[in-house]
């Protein structure tokens, strides 16, 4: 049996790259190298094959890091834009940060949400007849009776139960008057009711009869809202890492400048406007650079975010003025001009709206920023407006999620107004016309138009800057060598064409 002869072998076979020399030019027709294939030969992906270590290749083609540094030239250009941007907002902090006599230094006015409040328990409920305590209850609109229908007679049980309310005893468990007992009663048409043992928050009026300086305004939350926060942390540092932990650190600075800065400053009279813009931009700085790393794709999303901001700001000064909002338009507000009359509660609609579509800008520029910056490293050689093409594909899709959520996180936070609309029957006019609805409607337009516009002014400066720019250590672009044809396969032994011709049939003996 004659034995199978081996094919010859290459008689150029590759070479390993020595230690420290850089890599050949990629080939300029990709060519598929199978499993094994020897270091320094071209591949699929890149053209070759690094001669290191199976762990050092995974890392490099899996690296996620930071963006590359753009160049000198470029470096500049950004700082030149945000280094006097930045040093205007510290020098906004410093001449409108809160100070001297606050018009709230005056102490507590004990009305409403002015009044101090303590911890408290409920030791003991009780029940009893309403007519006993001096308790009526309030019936439902409409004069429906409790348990029967308009001008319906209730029967014995049910007029039973709307005669009952609840006797609690509640003792103070802080301040002054801890150990202090005094005496709730909750009517049957009460939405909130107590048991034994919840602890409560009650509010105290210095001015009021001794019987009733303390009353229960709301049940103590800690714990659920603790446990709640908790999760939430957990769930972000888990699926986040480095990056959930500078978010939440981000989500801290975000609450200091708000209730250090902007809820202080406009009770200090300050105009809420201005408050809102500093506030903001110093909000947006800090939480962009912390989480995202000080980078030019950075730099790039912070320019889109402040020219979006200020258009939201113009077309919202703009629109609200033409409309005629006052912004006074619930209990709440009524109560803050009432508690300070030197508030402009229009200037803080305005502000209310700034603030409520900086959290959506940040998301919708960093995304756009972080697809330009990608598409770019995924093709080298796109050409900008290629960049600005693929990228408006993505932010498309983005404006379509990012506008139904802003819409649908107002229009739940005014659905039981738009219940009361309902209820009425007015129609779609009358309700769009109320200053309550058109506050909102204004509130999710403005924001939305700012959302929008920055998706293509996003990707627009991103896709300049990633085009422009050329570090000196890159040096020029390499030629594209021509394509070398992969060498043919060896010929066949000599034994085996002499045993089988071209057409693959067997020769026959003479």
């Amino acid at each position: 049996m004659t034995p199978t002869p081996q094919p010859p072998p290459p008689r150029n076979p590759p070479r390993r790259p020595q230690q420290g020399a850089p890599p050949p030019p990629p080939s300029g027709t990709p060519s598929t190298a199978p499993s094994g294939t020897p270091p320094g030969t071209p591949s699929e992906s890149h053209g070759y094959v690094d001669a290191r270590s199976p762990a050092d290749a995974h890392a490099h083609a899996h690296s996620h890091g930071p963006a590359a540094p753009v160049s000198l030239r470029l470096r500049k250009i950004i700082a030149v834009v945000l280094v006097p941007f930045a040093s205007a907002v510290a020098v906004g902090l410093i001449v409108l940060w809160p100070g001297g006599t606050s018009a709230g230094d005056s102490g507590p006015s004990g009305v409403g949400f002015d009044r101090p409040t303590f911890d408290a328990r409920v030791t003991a409920v009780h029940e009893v007849k309403c007519e006993d305590v001096n308790a009526q209850p309030q019936p439902p609109a409409g004069g429906q009776q409790p348990g029967g229908q308009q001008g319906d007679q209730p029967g014995p049980e049910e007029d039973t139960a709307a005669d009952l309310c609840q006797k609690a005893t509640v003792e103070v468990t802080d301040g002054k008057d801890k150990g202090r007992t005094f005496t709730e009663i909750i009517t049957p048409d009460a939405t909130r009711t107590l048991s034994t043992g919840q602890q409560v928050v009650v509010a105290y009026a210095e001015k009021a009869p001794r019987d009733l300086q303390y009353s229960v305004i709301d049940v103590d939350r800690t714990l659920p809202m603790a446990l709640l926060a908790g999760l939430f942390a957990l769930v972000v540092v888990l699926v986040g890492r480095l990056r959930g932990v500078l978010a939440l650190v981000g989500l801290v600075v975000s609450f200091a400048v708000l209730t250090l800065f902007i809820l202080p400053a406009i009770l200090d009279g300050s105009n809420p406007l201005v408050v809102a813009v500093v506030g903001g931009s110093a909000i947006m700085l800090v939480t962009l650079y912390l989480c995202h790393g000080i980078s030019a794709r950075t730099s790039v999303a912070v320019l889109g975010t402040l020219v979006s901001l200020l258009l939201i700001g113009v077309l919202g000064s703009l629109f609200i003025g033409w409309s005629h909002l006052t912004g006074n338009t619930d209990d709440q507000t009524g109560l803050v001009h009432g508690l300070y009359p030197d508030i402009e509660i229009q200037g803080l609609l305005l502000a209310g709206v700034l603030i409520g579509s900086l959290g959506v800008l940040d998301d919708v520029t960093v995304t756009q920023t972080s697809a330009v910056w990608e598409l770019r490293q995924a093709d080298p050689t796109a050409s900008r407006r290629k960049l600005y093409a693929a990228a408006m594909r993505i932010g498309r899709d983005h404006i379509a999620s990012v506008v139904n959520t802003l819409v649908l996180a107002y229009a739940g936070a005014a659905l039981p107004l738009l219940l009361l609309f309902t209820i009425a029957e007015s129609s779609v006019g009358t309700v769009a016309g109320s200053e309550l609805v058109a506050q909102e409607i204004v509130r999710t337009l403005v924001g939305s138009v700012g959302l929008v516009v920055s998706v293509p002014l996003t990707t627009l400066l991103a896709a300049l800057v990633v085009s422009a720019d050329r570090t000196p250590e890159d040096g020029p672009t390499p030629a594209v060598p021509p394509a070398v044809p992969s060498a043919a396969p060896a010929a066949p032994p000599a034994e085996r064409r002499g045993r089988s011709g071209s057409s693959g049939r067997r020769r026959k003996p003479k």
